[in-house]
C-alpha cells in the first residue's frame, strides 16, 4: 500500500504542477518539451546534513548523513526509509563518533565508499575529506556487513563505484613518499580495481609520464574512467580533480583529451574553486561525462565524449551561467549536473533532447528542496543529488519523473 500512496501522491503533485494558474500559455507550452519531476526529501540521520550519489533502476540510493552529533555515515535510503550502514562500520571503537559515506550502490544492494576506522593516521592526511585526522578506508558494504578493501601498502583508500557484478575503482595509496603532493597528502595513491574476486586489488596505470591515478566509475562491461597526473596536481575524492582524463579498457589508457585548458600546473579560480579535467561517470553504451577546462583556464564546462565523437563535446551552461559540471547519464542519454554563476552559486540541470533545463523548473513551486547539485540519473529517469530546505540546511533528494 505504501508504494501506491506514494505514486498517488506523486501523480497528485504532477498534475498541480501542470495547472498551476501562474504559468502562462507560453511557459505551459514550453514545458511540455520537458518531462515534470515531483521531488522527496530523503532526511538525515538525525543530524542537519545528507548527500545522495547514486540511485539503482530499482530505487536504492546511496550516499551519507549526519547524525545528532554531527558524525556523517554512510547511508541507503529505499522508498523513503533510511538505513545507517555506518553503525557498526569497521569496529574497534565506537561507530558513532566515526564518519563514513558510501558513494555507489549497485542492484544488488551492495554499496562501496570511504569508512574511518578508530586509528589516528600518522601524517593527518585526510585522505577521506573529514577532516578528523583518521586513516580512511575503502569498504565494500552487503547484507549488513562493511568490509574493508586492501591498499597498495599505504594506510589510505577510498571505494567510489561498484558495477553490477561486484568489481570496484576508486583510490588506494601506495607506500612511497612523494615530495611533490600537496599538503597534508605525503604519498603516491594510483587507480584501484578491486575483484571480482575477494581481496584482488589490481593497479590502473596512470597515463605514460603521470604518476598518479584515481578510478572514478565503472560500467558493467568494466571500462573505468578516472584522473591521471601528479600528485601535486590531483586532488582526491570526493573534490576529484586533475589534469589528464582518462579511460582505462582492455589493459590500455586512452587520454580522452579537453576542452582547451591542459590544468597540467592546476587549475583554480578564485569563485569557483579548484578544477581541471575529470570524467565523472561512463554509461554501460560508453558515454562518458564529466567536467573540462576551457581555453584560458579560467573556467569549466561539462562534456560528454563517446568513442564514435573521438573528442570532448561541449555541453555548455543554464543561460547566464560561466561554469557547468556533468555529473551522471542514463543509456537514454540524460545527463544531469550541475551550472554555476560566475560567483559560484550552483544549481542542478537536467540535459535532454539536446537541451540543458534548471531541475527546479520542472518541479511543483511548493517543493521541499531547491536543487542545487543532481548527481545521478537512473533508466526510468529518477534523479538523486542534494539541495537546500526552506530552513537552510542541506539535504539528499530523490527526484522522480510525473507518470
Amino acid at each position: 500500500m505504501k508504494s501506491i500512496h506514494a505514486n498517488l501522491s506523486i501523480a497528485a503533485a504532477c498534475i498541480g504542477l501542470l495547472l498551476t494558474p501562474s504559468r502562462t500559455p507560453a511557459q505551459l507550452a514550453q514545458k511540455a518539451t520537458h518531462v515534470h519531476y515531483q521531488i522527496t526529501d530523503l532526511g538525515t540521520l538525525g543530524g542537519p546534513f545528507s548527500m545522495a550519489f547514486s540511485v539503482t533502476n530499482s530505487g536504492f540510493v546511496s550516499g551519507g548523513a549526519t547524525l545528532s552529533n554531527g558524525t556523517e555515515h554512510a547511508t541507503l535510503w529505499y522508498r523513503g526509509k533510511a538505513l545507517d550502514i555506518g553503525t557498526p562500520g569497521l569496529g574497534g571503537g565506537d561507530a558513532t563518533s566515526l564518519d563514513s559515506v558510501a558513494f555507489t550502490v549497485n542492484r544488488f544492494a551492495e554499496a562501496v565508499g570511504g569508512a574511518e576506522p578508530s586509528v589516528q593516521e600518522k601524517d593527518s592526511e585526510n585522505f577521506c575529506g573529514f577532516g578528523s585526522g583518521l586513516k580512511c578506508l575503502p569498504f565494500r558494504w552487503q547484507l549488513g556487513f562493511m568490509t574493508p578493501l586492501p591498499t597498495f601498502g599505504g594506510m589510505n583508500g577510498t571505494a567510489v563505484s561498484v558495477n553490477d557484478f561486484g568489481q570496484v575503482t576508486g583510490v588506494a595509496e601506495e607506500a612511497t613518499a612523494d615530495p611533490h603532493c600537496v599538503a597534508p597528502q605525503t604519498l603516491d595513491f594510483e587507480a584501484a580495481l578491486w575483484g571480482p574476486g575477494k581481496g584482488e586489488i589490481h593497479k590502473l596505470r596512470p597515463f605514460p609520464g603521470d604518476s598518479v591515478g584515481i578510478g572514478l566509475w565503472i560500467n558493467d562491461k568494466g571500462q573505468v574512467v578516472g584522473q591521471s597526473g601528479s600528485c601535486g596536481n590531483t586532488i582526491l575524492p570526493p573534490l576529484a580533480t586533475g589534469p589528464r582524463a582518462v579511460l582505462w579498457e582492455n589493459g590500455a589508457v586512452i587520454d580522452l583529451g579537453n576542452l582547451g585548458g591542459a590544468c597540467m600546473n592546476g587549475c583554480k579560480s578564485a569563485s569557483l574553486g579548484p578544477f581541471g579535467n575529470t570524467p565523472l561517470y561512463i554509461s554501460n553504451r560508453g558515454l562518458v561525462v564529466g567536467l573540462s577546462a576551457l581555453a584560458g583556464e579560467q573556467t569549466f564546462h561539462a562534456f560528454s565524449w563517446t568513442r564514435e565523437a573521438g573528442k570532448m563535446q561541449d555541453l555548455g551552461t543554464l543561460p547566464g551561467d560561466s561554469a557547468s559540471v556533468a555529473i551522471g547519464a542514463n543509456d537514454r542519454g540524460e545527463v544531469v549536473g550541475l551550472s554555476l554563476d560566475k560567483t559560484g552559486n550552483p544549481r542542478a540541470f537536467l540535459r535532454r533532447n539536446g537541451t540543458m533545463v534548471d531541475l527546479n523548473s520542472l518541479l511543483p513551486a511548493n517543493s521541499p528542496i531547491y536543487a542545487l547539485v543532481a548527481q545521478f540519473i537512473n533508466a526510468s529517469g529518477q534523479i538523486a543529488g542534494f539541495g537546500v530546505t526552506s530552513s537552510g540546511q542541506t539535504h539528499a533528494f530523490l527526484a522522480t519523473p510525473c507518470p
